[in-house]
């Protein structure tokens, strides 16, 4: 079995040496490095490549938003997981536009950091439910104010793919959207892959944005 590669940034040890230990307990799991900054983070991903980084949002030197986006800016498939303290909207949306593909509070339960990095691997994204809740609600009221009406066909996407596009925006697995729709997973990932190459972006998080602020579909900012 091909393990998880994870690399861990954080500037406090016992923070590293607590998640480390967590998920050395994991057999799908292998724990590569550690960095105590971002700019060791940084160096890190370029030496290690890890599959998946768990990026603390306030460090020294490097805070984990520039971090993120010089990662993804090089390593684009790197997953990135903040860790943070804060539900602060504006950390939420700038770690967002950096690239990060998870978002969980420090006090997150570990089965939902372990989550993270496998749903991340996967391709797909894991935000806490309280901070996803504000992405959408502010990415939609942005849309509303701007008037925009959904224009998909603008953007190449057929109507299957803004069926898929409207699930994943509402957080729904590529099972559950199988499921969901009565087809394969292979078919839904197929759908996937085309609506993040049609929209230009490389993550679920970035689709569910993206296709919010372009008016593509609309959700209830009340949800």
């Amino acid at each position: 079995m091909e393990k998880i590669k994870v690399l861990i940034a954080d500037d406090h040890r016992v923070v590293r040496e607590g998640l480390a230990a967590i998920l050395k307990t994991k057999e799908d799991i292998h724990v590569i490095g550690e960095a105590q900054d971002g700019a060791e983070a940084v160096e890190k991903a370029r030496a290690l490549l890890p599959d998946v980084i768990l990026m603390d949002v306030s460090m020294p030197r490097m805070g984990g938003v520039e971090a993120t986006r010089q990662v993804k800016r090089e390593f684009p498939h790197i997953g990135i997981v903040a860790l943070t303290m804060y539900e602060e909207q504006q950390y939420i949306f700038d770690l967002v536009r950096a690239g990060a593909t998870g978002y969980l509070l420090k006090d997150s339960e570990s089965s939902q950091i372990v989550a993270a990095i496998r749903a991340i691997s996967r391709g797909e994204s894991l935000i806490h439910p309280s901070v996803a809740s504000k992405i959408l609600a502010e990415f939609s009221l942005m849309a509303q104010k701007k008037g925009k009406k959904p224009s998909w066909a603008e953007h190449d996407l057929t109507e299957r793919e803004i069926t898929v596009l409207r699930l994943v925006a509402d957080g729904k697995t590529n099972k559950e959207i199988a499921n969901n729709l009565d087809l394969s997973e292979k078919t839904v990932k197929n759908h996937v892959r085309n609506i993040f190459h049609k929209l230009q972006v490389y993550d679920r998080t970035q689709a569910a944005i993206t296709a919010i602020r372009k008016g593509l579909i609309e959700l209830d900012p009340k949800r």
